[in-house]
């Protein structure tokens, strides 16, 4: 068991590096709280450009098709989770739920 400090410097550079891989893939902060510490992180939907992969799936033959619905499936929503430190110095991620707003 653990001394009165809950977690070590150690622990705290492994979850900022981890954090840091994150935003280099695209996510963005949406909430930080440095005292529990926990960072919730958010991915914007992204853009397929439908024409050109149908173009690329004409000129293969059909094989690039798998590729088309891989994207439209992983880019279809928004992304968002959660990331924290727990008490034993183990970074964790976990995938928030989206509410949708009413129009």
């Amino acid at each position: 068991m653990k001394s009165q400090q809950l977690n070590s410097e150690a622990d705290f550079v492994k979850f900022h590096k981890r954090l840091s891989d994150k935003l280099h893939s695209g996510f963005k902060i949406i909430e930080q709280n440095n005292k529990l510490p926990y960072v919730v992180l958010a991915k914007e939907t992204k853009n397929i450009d439908h024409s050109f992969h149908l173009f690329l799936s004409c000129i293969t033959m059909g094989i690039w098709f798998f590729v088309w619905i891989y994207l439209i499936i992983n880019y279809r929503q928004k992304k968002q989770i959660l990331m924290a430190l727990d008490e034993d110095g183990n970074v964790f991620e976990d995938r928030c739920l989206l509410l949708k707003k009413k129009n």
